[in-house]
């Protein structure tokens, strides 16, 4: 009992420490890191707790005002988490990271406290009360409205509830995909859908860090990476050693950030590039490590831009949350603005013809700078903006979103001259998929399902000579499907049924 009470007491201590010694700023840096070891019910981990120290470590070089806790009942880690709301103001980015037992059941990720019981069969709600709703977290930062959010979770692991002579919990050892994330939100996952991550590569492996973390901790520190680069370079190196040892670990990111962001500043390609009249950067990018914060220009309220893909070619809506009297926008830092001209619709903030937020691209618009601007109600020209146009990944990102609202659609069935499934819907929208596997009657998807190449040019159209169907034994039932997306990360396994 007394080592309990000076582990969460320690616990509690260095929260508090953390939360009032960080200053009082706007956008400001503020990261939780946890790692649990010793569980009392279920198998203990070796390198949990070291992990996060050396995350901690890392993200303090990084800026970040940090809290580490260590081996948190189920109690500790909600006053943990208690303490990180309080951190979290609006504007800031805020880091979280899990090392530790993790579990999912019915879709749902839990992270497990060293108290969780062991469960078996049939007890799923006792894991459920006992432990940490992942979703609940990004709830609670975007309750703080947190501007940048980004969770990574090195917790897939074996089914930590199997134990011999009985049954497990109804679950898997590894976490789900978070596919429905909000604007603003990263997360990172050690290990892909039903892959288990490596605590080492070997009996001989030294290393105090997890292979992932180990890895991760080190692309963090790497200058001019934005967070997709160094999520992708993780998830390559990852991979790789894990063939060494014949081990499939192949790290999942999840990307629904407007703009990049980097954690430990531009690339200098980047910076020479900028002209030294030029203002200062407006997107998400995140400052250097050496700016204590953004320049005053840098407003929240900078323009955003998303970009959808259609026959004609690409639509482009502009959101300001100001209250504005007019739009007008170029491409590129040089050239006369164009007027979006107006909607016959009255601003009710304005009182007047609201401005047309959008405009149109043709289809083979290259990759581009859009520069935007606008005039306020106070007749003030603000601006003008910089928006990255990138047409290969905004086509990939549009296609992505609609796969995920409209993942009911993915199959359909049809009875014709025997039976038939089609996926005509993923060949619409193949240009943001990898690869598809399925499975028949099955909720494995064990087979890959053939698409047609990407055509940039017309994204939508199936080719006249693709076969978007399959004919099925008359007995089958259900199929179940899941999507590889371009960036790696890997859908929830969807199952249809006749």
């Amino acid at each position: 009992m007394k080592s309990w009470l000076s582990r969460f007491s320690a616990a509690l201590l260095a929260v508090a420490f953390a939360t009032f010694a960080a200053p009082a700023q706007a956008e400001k840096r503020v990261a939780l890191v946890i790692g649990n070891n010793d569980y009392r019910n279920v198998p203990k981990l070796q390198k949990a707790v070291n992990d996060a120290r050396t995350m901690g470590d890392t993200l303090k070089q990084l800026g970040f005002n940090v809290m580490v806790a260590e081996n948190l009942n189920r109690q500790a880690f909600s006053e943990t988490l208690l303490a990180f709301d309080r951190a979290v103001e609006p504007g800031d980015t805020a880091f979280f990271f899990y090392a530790g037992h993790g579990f999912e059941i019915a879709g749902q990720n839990f992270l497990l406290p060293t108290d969780v019981p062991a469960a078996t069969e049939g007890q799923e709600e006792l894991v459920r009360d006992a432990s940490v709703l992942a979703d609940r977290i990004v709830e609670r930062l975007q309750n703080k409205k947190a501007r940048t959010s980004i969770l990574v979770f090195d917790a897939c692991r074996n089914n930590p509830f199997e134990r011999a002579g009985t049954r497990a919990v109804a679950g898997g050892g590894g976490l789900a995909p978070m596919t429905q994330l909000p604007e603003g939100v990263f997360s990172v996952f050690s290990a892909g859908p039903r892959q288990t991550a490596l605590d080492r590569l070997s009996n001989d492996d030294a290393n105090p860090n997890s292979v992932f973390t180990r890895t991760f901790a080190k692309e963090l520190l790497q200058p001019g990476e934005n967070l997709v680069q160094v999520a992708q370079r993780t998830r390559r190196l990852v991979s790789e050693m894990a063939e060494t040892v014949k081990h499939k670990q192949i790290p999942v990111y999840f990307d629904q950030m407007v703009d990049d962001v980097f954690l430990n500043g531009i690339a200098k390609g980047q910076a020479e590039a900028a002209k030294p009249s030029a203002p200062p950067q407006q997107v998400a990018a995140l400052p250097p490590v050496a700016v204590p914060k953004l320049p005053k220009e840098d407003s929240v309220n900078a323009p955003i831009a998303s970009f959808s893909r259609h026959n004609g070619g690409w639509t482009v809506v502009f959101s300001i949350a100001d209250p504005t009297l007019g739009i007008s926008w170029r491409m590129g830092d040089s050239g006369d603005f164009r007027e979006t001209g107006f909607i016959d619709t009255l601003d009710p903030r304005t009182r007047k013809r609201m401005p047309n937020p959008s405009i149109e691209l043709p289809p083979d618009a290259p990759a581009a700078t859009i520069e935007i601007r606008y005039v306020d109600t106070q007749g003030v020209m603000q601006g003008p903006f910089p928006i990255k146009f990138d047409p290969d990944a905004a086509l990939i990102r549009d296609q992505r979103k609609i796969l995920d609202m409209t993942a009911t659609s993915w199959l359909s069935f049809r009875e014709f001259n025997g039976l038939l499934v089609y996926y005509t819907h993923l060949m619409s929208y193949r240009c943001a998929i990898r690869e598809v596997r399925i499975g028949i009657d099955t909720a494995v998807p064990d087979k890959v399902l053939k698409m047609p190449a990407c055509n940039q040019r017309d994204p939508s159209a199936i080719p006249s000579d693709a076969q978007p169907y399959l004919k099925l034994a008359p007995q089958t039932k259900a199929v179940s499907v899941e999507l590889t997306y371009r960036d790696g990360s890997v859908s929830e396994i969807k199952t249809f049924r006749r």
